[in-house]
């Protein structure tokens, strides 16, 4: 469950950046800036996520890196995909 709260997270994050990025950068061309920003600030939240998992829930690294690949990889697809689609 925590797992898909965070994707929710990640793909809030990915149309917030879109949605900002059209609005202030005329259009399109703001877009494709918010998709190429959203990717860094996702690993900073990926990378946060998982470093709770390891130091707070009790997990190893080898256990939460395969969820940390999940988390950070789909949104970040959705968002390289929408990048190549508006170029």
């Amino acid at each position: 469950m925590h797992t898909a709260i965070v994707l929710g997270g990640g793909f809030s994050l990915l149309l917030s950046c879109l949605l900002l990025g059209h609005a202030f950068g005329s259009g399109v061309p703001g877009a494709l800036s918010g998709a190429k920003l959203f990717i860094p600030l996702w690993l900073i939240g990926a990378g946060v996520n998982m470093w709770l998992g390891v130091s707070q829930a009790g997990y190893s690294v080898a256990e939460e890196f395969p969820i940390f690949l999940a988390i950070f990889g789909v949104p970040a697809a959705a968002a390289g995909l929408l990048w190549w689609a508006l170029a």
